[in-house]
């Protein structure tokens, strides 16, 4: 099958839907499929207007422009892509869209107006936006959209159902579970006050919509609940907010509590979650997790939000902890560092008791998901 995958951003940005969609894609070049995507990102070298990278077996059409900010988009994109699908002539075209993604629909207006089968998968959660689109539906030819409409969980395809007023699938996202599978028993880790304090990381990009900030302010509202040392914050990442979570630490005075990673490989990620017993998830508008999932799998226990798309993986009181708003995820934090217990119940579970959204999953769910893009586009 010759699969073509649209999205305004790709390596070598970083973020969940960059990597999400580069890894399905070599998945898909390894299961024997011709892959290619086409992005508005520019090369590591700055390529753009249509130059083809092979990375992994993957085709990286640079549709992008020199744009002011670097930002990912195209004035002229639409001809770009009605171009190379006239070349390519895909089997189907894979469209991955945000809140704000004017690369991505624009490929997929252009597919559907070629005729080709055409998937869309939503990596956000439209929260604030749903009137808005559902009028804008309503009012345009994307009401009889033959798009297959997805989301990447439960909770963000309710979203788009409600925007569109027809079938949402859930099209997750996946991990390599072998790769994130724990290499000790959680007895070797020992329990917070005995062998040491509570360990708490979060792996998140540094940007006001994942809530560094209010992170740094709840973990220091428990550690000031809390004996000294028993409470120690890795945060991996890097952003836009970078300056403002430094400011947050030394507001707070945990300097000696919170260590500010910046960003990281997976390898060294993977050792980070080695040393730590607890996952936190701040943000409210998590359509996935795909970090929270990759800690689940290395057996950490994980506190998020309630409503988030970490619900798909975490269960209450058996993963982890889930919570209503900050102040209840101060609350787990407290709880966690004073019942050992509680702790060393859940670390047992999740090292020994894997997640779903494995690539096996993930594939065959895309699989499906084209199956229904083609059907559509034969009405």
């Amino acid at each position: 099958m010759l699969i073509v995958h649209v999205s305004d951003c790709y390596a070598p940005r970083t973020g969940g839907i960059e990597s999400q969609v580069g890894d399905l894609a070599a998945r898909q070049v390894a299961a024997g499929h011709e892959v290619h995507v086409l992005t508005a990102t520019l090369g590591v070298g700055g390529e753009r207007g249509g130059v083809v990278d092979l990375e992994d077996g993957v085709h990286v059409h640079r549709l992008g422009a020199r744009i002011p900010f670097d930002l990912p988009v195209n004035p002229v994109g639409p001809r770009l892509m009605r171009s190379a699908f006239d070349d390519l002539r895909p089997d189907v075209v894979h469209v991955h869209a945000g809140v704000l993604s004017p690369f991505a629909y624009d490929g997929a207006r252009t597919a559907l107006d070629a005729g080709l089968p055409t998937a869309i998968t939503w990596h956000c959660m439209l929260d604030g936006v749903v009137g808005t689109l559902r009028t804008l539906v309503q009012r345009t030819r994307w009401q009889r959209t033959p798009a297959a409409l997805s989301a990447v969980s439960h909770a963000a395809a309710a979203r788009v159902q409600d925007v569109f007023g027809t079938e949402v699938s859930v099209m997750p996202n996946g991990i390599d579970l072998d790769l994130w599978a724990p290499t000790t028993l959680p007895e070797g880790r020992g329990r917070p006050g005995e062998r040491g304090p509570l360990r708490l990381v979060s792996t998140m990009r540094l940007a006001p919509r994942k809530r560094a900030v209010p992170l740094i302010e709840l973990v220091g509202q428990a550690a000031r609940r809390l004996p000294p040392d028993r409470l120690r914050l890795t945060v991996i990442g890097s952003g836009p907010a970078q300056a403002r979570v430094r400011s947050a630490v030394a507001g707070q005075g945990l300097q000696h509590v919170v260590d500010l990673r910046g960003r990281l490989t997976r390898p060294q990620v993977r050792a980070a979650y080695a040393e730590a017993d607890v996952f936190l998830a701040p943000a409210e508008l998590e359509a996935f997790g795909i970090a929270a999932l990759e800690a689940r799998t290395a057996g950490l226990a994980i506190v998020a939000r309630r409503g988030t798309g970490i619900a798909e993986f975490v269960e209450d009181g058996i993963d982890g902890l889930l919570v209503s708003d900050d102040a209840e995820m101060t609350e787990a934090v407290v709880q966690l560092a004073r019942d050992g217990r509680l702790l060393d119940g859940m670390l047992a579970h999740n090292s020994v008791v894997r997640p779903r959204f494995g690539w096996e999953d993930v594939l065959a769910a895309a699989e499906a998901e084209y199956g229904r893009a083609r059907d559509l586009a034969r009405v």
